[in-house]
């Protein structure tokens, strides 16, 4: 079965970028597209079109094909080969609806087992890897991945459009490039070949994609496992892990703290209770809140869901957190309703058994409080002791989202097993979200974040015939700096790290950490705020000596925060939009103008940028119409906004 990206209308959570680790190889790999539609279809639509968003095609068919052949140049430029990696791919239709759609699937053409140059004997490879570590074409006869994409969307009945510009302004649009990207991604490797409703294995051999899966019930790994055992662990809401050490070092720099509720009364509710996060209103990251909670009533049955306002106790609920059932009319308006009473937060409370809860969708730059979602039992459970009950909605700064405990990144488990869409994605609890998770949600950004690093782990990048070093995620702040570098056969070599400050003068600092056999992390704290620093690594060993290239960084100053000017001028011309921006630190940040009802209509990925004041133009290729729009600024789980107005 092959896995599937699914996009959810009523789901709006952005996606955010979070830097692309650089892959050094030999020889980047070609990827081609074998393009398998008929006349007229697909690949072949002869529709006219504009150019739109770089995309210089002026057919739908041109304009899919460069978008799929662009996707191909940015995982053949991170992933090494000496082996053409050919993909069939056709547009057929697919299901899709009014608010949800089936985008693609993907999945490789062949699997290997024991071939020459394999790391792991008895494990099944996909064939483009299989190729990769053999360095030869195991079967030249046929293409290495199957590719499928939806062609309903567009069409009557369904709720979605496709965009084929490649700079990420698609609007309400569905952007094809992250989904060409995400889809590639399992033909590559992402997916195990084990039946997860049945446990069994592939012929009875276990993928290399099991032998990372750590089940935190069992204690054990996939392929050491009963059949019972993975059918258990298929639908275990979280408890099944990915434990390569490239993956979680990946995962360690960029995912942002977990957010969670904890109740502080009364002694039968007290404790700290799974959340799923807002991609609306401020984030919780940007500081707790923390009061009594009030269950939301109004005088329309079912009373306490939150569709109708105002509520019937609202002088209750002013300068409280209101908790609130789900169902029967969309999650901003519920918090809308609340925040209108004066409420200072929400919890909503799911009316259907299931795992810890996904997030809660939808986009409205107007509220102001933030809200979280939780489970059925846990809403129960809180209902049940309404008096004196008081809660934070906060952050655990010790723990990550969508790593469990030992730091092992969280797979995709709900309970029930999802065909296509369990076990071969992350877990949706990864915030930020990143681009092999099951389902896409607004903006998907273009960059492949982590999953490169878990195609470290299963051998894409370890077989490099010589020591290649290329820097990845960059991290500072008021902790230090971290720096991670991404070292082909770092295992073979002893290394050493250098700080300068721009004086050719270089000062030995602490030794980086390796994680697994490629990947080097770099910490220094101490550093002084307000400076620049040169940081390289060197690997001494087997009569060769290895010097990265120089990273640059500037430590921000102790007073800086982030802060959004606005837009200069303002009002703004549609074409001709300024914004000035002041960054604290270099991590994930991006830049979105938004219209009044959430929608993305221009971004900027600003995660290369340090720290400091700066200033982009959001100006697009067409013009906006006149009105009000909203400008937000992210970075490291904080965020900030400013309206903007348009004129003619």
């Amino acid at each position: 079965m092959r896995p599937e990206l699914v996009r959810f209308r009523n789901l709006s959570a952005v996606l955010a970028c979070a830097g692309i680790l650089a892959a050094a190889s030999a020889q980047a790999a070609t990827i081609t597209i074998v393009n398998n539609d008929g006349v007229g279809e697909g690949f072949n639509d002869v529709t006219p079109a504009a150019p739109v968003g770089g995309n210089p095609g002026v057919t739908i068919g041109q304009q899919r094909l460069a978008v799929f052949q662009h996707a191909a140049n940015i995982w053949g430029a991170l992933l090494p080969s000496t082996v053409e990696i050919r993909v069939n791919a056709v547009f057929n239709p697919q299901t899709c609806t009014a608010t949800s759609a089936v985008l693609g699937s993907a999945g490789p053409t062949q699997i290997w087992v024991n071939f020459p140059g394999a790391p792991f004997n008895n494990f099944w490879y996909h064939v483009a890897l299989a190729n990769r570590l053999t360095f030869a074409d195991l079967d030249p006869a046929l293409n290495d991945i199957n590719a499928t994409f939806n062609s309903n969307l567009g069409l009557p009945g369904c709720g979605f459009t496709w965009y084929y510009g490649l700079d990420g302004n698609e609007g309400t649009a569905t952007e094809l490039l992250p989904v060409v990207l995400h889809e590639l991604g399992h033909g590559l490797g992402f997916s195990t070949t084990t039946n997860g409703t049945t446990g069994n294995f592939n012929t009875g051999l276990p993928s290399i994609f099991d032998k990372f899966l750590y089940d935190n019930i069992s204690g054990g790994h996939w392929d050491t496992m009963t059949a019972a055992q993975r059918v258990a662990s298929a639908i275990s809401c979280g408890k099944l892990a990915w434990d390569g050490t490239s993956a979680m070092a990946g995962a360690s720099v960029t995912m942002g703290p977990k957010s969670l509720l904890r109740v502080h009364a009364p002694a039968p509710a007290v404790g700290d209770y799974d959340i799923g996060a807002a991609s609306f209103g401020p984030s919780i990251s940007a500081g707790t809140v923390t009061g009594d909670v009030v269950l939301y009533e109004d005088a329309v049955a079912p009373i306490n869901d939150g569709c109708e306002a105002p509520p019937v106790n609202a002088a209750a609920l002013a300068g409280k957190i209101a908790l609130i059932d789900r169902g029967f009319c969309g999650f901003v308006i519920k918090v809308k309703n609340a925040q209108n009473a004066g409420a200072i937060g929400v919890i909503i409370a799911d009316n259907a058994a299931g795992c810890p809860p996904a997030g809660l969708g939808g986009a409205d730059p107007t509220i102001t409080i933030p809200s979280v979602r939780i489970t059925l039992p846990n809403g129960n459970l809180l209902k049940a002791n309404l008096v004196g009950l008081n809660v934070s909605l906060t952050i655990d700064p010790g723990s990550l989202a969508g790593l469990d405990a030992g730091g092992r990144v969280r797979m995709n488990t709900p309970n029930p097993f999802q065909g296509g869409s369990s076990v071969s994605h992350w877990d949706t609890a990864l915030q930020p979200n990143v681009l092999m998770e099951p389902a896409i949600n607004g903006n998907l950004s273009s960059t492949v974040d982590i999953t490169l690093n878990h195609f470290a782990d299963i051998g894409w990048l370890d077989a490099a015939t010589s020591i290649a070093i290329a820097p990845g995620y960059i991290n500072v702040g008021s902790e230090g700096v971290r720096i991670e570098w991404f070292a082909a056969g770092a295992s073979e070599l002893s290394w050493s790290a250098e700080r300068t400050t721009g004086d050719d003068q270089w000062t030995t600092i602490a030794e980086p950490t390796l994680m697994g056999r490629s990947v080097l992390i770099l910490e220094d704290p101490t550093v002084t705020p307000g400076t620049d620093y040169g940081y390289r690594v060197i690997g001494r060993g087997n009569g060769e000596t290895t010097t990265s290239e120089i990273v640059w960084v500037s430590t921000p100053d102790a007073a800086m925060q982030l802060a959004l000017e606005g837009a200069q001028p303002n009002p703004a011309v549609g074409r001709n939009m300024n914004v000035a921006f002041t960054l604290p630190g270099v991590a994930r940040a991006r830049l979105d103008l938004v219209n009044v009802a959430g929608r993305v209509l221009r971004s900027a990925d600003l995660s290369g940028y340090g720290p400091g004041r700066h200033a982009v133009n959001l100006g697009g290729d067409r013009s906006l119409p006149a009105g009000t729009y909203f400008l937000r600024l992210y970075q490291d789980g904080k965020s900030v906004a400013k309206p903007v107005v348009v004129i003619d």
